[in-house]
């Protein structure tokens, strides 16, 4: 590994440590609640712990999404085991590691919302799909045959999910979302849009008189490009332009997918499957250089301009 990576590594590894040492404490108190106290005579089943630390192994997963292999097992094998293992001494083989994973999903999702960005009045929201398996193989497919679905978008018919994203001008993600494939793209929005204020720009899929009531309540204007049969309306100039940089989220998203590796059709699991995803969104969290929105200098005079009046 490189310089760089190792640094990153280690600041990983010390945030996620931090974080494990006090949710760990609260975490083993609402387990140990929720187990029965054993009968008389008889002992609750051995629950044997893994010599690599749950701060260890939820670092090796959100380090793969910065390591540039398209596998995990290729990352695993050919970089964990040979070159981290000066760094993890307790490591594991590469399939008990496998069954560790899905023991990291709610640690690394409540990890997740402390990765998020703040609002800063201007948001922007969309979906992605998350294919799990080829449209030929949606009969046959059986690993995600009781939650995914098949949906349709303007490309033609998937089989999967969707996942929902919110991020300020910053190219931060402040909040996100995982549904089946045919959810409308508009349900999930009230939720999303919880701790958001401001402005939040859309595509002409969140066109909705109910869902614009519902946030202008709530001290949240949604504004949307306005489709071909509706009637012109007028928008301030600075909506305008901010709602041609709506481009931000889907810079987003390819990065999500393409650099942080959270779309792939090798899941065995859906475990798994929800512990890449969200660790792919926390890898994303420590990405130095995120899409923003950049303005020209004319852009500027007419942000300014207003934000002065």
């Amino acid at each position: 590994m490189i310089e760089k990576d190792i640094h990153l590594l280690i600041s990983i590894f010390c945030d996620v440590d931090d974080f494990c040492k006090q949710f760990e404490v609260e975490w083993h108190k609402i387990l140990a609640e929720s187990h029965p106290k054993p009968l008389a005579g008889k002992s609750n089943k051995r629950n044997r712990g893994s010599k690599l630390s749950l701060s260890e192994a939820m670092t090796i997963v959100i380090m793969f999404h910065r390591s540039g292999f398209r596998t995990f097992k290729d990352y695993y094998i050919r970089q964990v085991i040979p070159s981290l293992k000066k760094y993890f001494p307790n490591i594991l083989s590469y399939h008990k590691f496998i069954t560790l994973m899905k023991t990291c999903l709610f640690p690394i999702f409540v990890y997740s919302q402390a990765c998020l960005g703040e609002c800063t009045g201007i948001s922007f929201v969309d979906s992605t799909l998350l294919t799990v398996c080829h449209t030929r193989r949606i009969h046959s497919h059986r690993v995600f045959k009781k939650i995914a679905k098949r949906g349709k978008t303007s490309t033609g018919y998937f089989y999967g999910f969707k996942l929902h994203l919110v991020i300020n001008d910053k190219g931060e993600i402040l909040a996100y979302m995982l549904t089946p494939g045919n959810v409308d793209d508009r349900i999930p929005v009230p939720d999303l849009s919880k701790n958001i204020f401001g402005k939040m720009f859309a595509d002409k899929g969140y066109i909705s008189h109910q869902l614009f009531i519902k946030l202008y309540d709530k001290g949240l204007e949604i504004i949307t490009r306005l489709r071909k049969n509706m009637k012109n309306k007028l928008m301030s100039l600075v909506d305008k332009i901010l709602l041609r940089k709506r481009g931000i989220i889907e810079s987003v998203n390819n990065k999500l997918k393409n650099s942080c590796q959270i779309e792939h059709h090798r899941h065995r699991s859906p475990w798994n499957f929800f512990v890449n995803l969200i660790s792919g969104i926390v890898a994303y969290a420590y990405e130095p250089c995120k899409p923003c929105i950049q303005f020209t200098c004319t852009e500027k005079q007419k942000l300014l301009s207003w934000l002065t009046v």
